[in-house]
């Protein structure tokens, strides 16, 4: 049972950063895997990042490695996203999403999700 809130979307400039926030509201969410997904329109549903429930283990797509940095406070029940040096084509609504311990990288593998938030890059 795990309740999550993105926030943090916004209207960028190509070459800006952004911080995305992914709050929760479950008590044992600090047992919870959290991950990133963006979808464009017209497009499928794409993987960005994801963090076990420790911190420790980490994964990025390829498309955003060295750009974006994925983070986590347990003692605030909050996962964040760093993005820097945004492009255009990152343009898209971004969810987390939360799974029990181990990090995935198939949005199918996640129990929980977020309602998203845009994030605009322009040229």
């Amino acid at each position: 049972q795990v309740q999550l809130v993105e926030s943090g979307g916004g209207l960028v400039q190509a070459g800006g950063s952004l911080r995305l926030s992914c709050a929760a509201s479950g008590r044992t969410f600090s047992t919870y895997a959290v991950g990133w997904f963006r979808q464009a329109p017209g497009k499928e549903r794409e993987f960005v990042t994801a963090i076990n429930w420790t911190g420790v283990r980490t994964y990025y797509s390829d498309s955003v490695k060295g750009r974006f940095t994925i983070s986590r406070d347990n003692a605030k029940n909050t996962v964040y996203l760093q993005m820097n040096s945004l492009k255009p084509e990152d343009t898209a609504v971004y969810y987390c999403a939360a799974r029990m311990r181990i990090a995935a990288m198939t949005a199918d593998d996640y129990d929980y999700w977020g309602q998203g938030t845009q994030v605009t890059v322009s040229s």
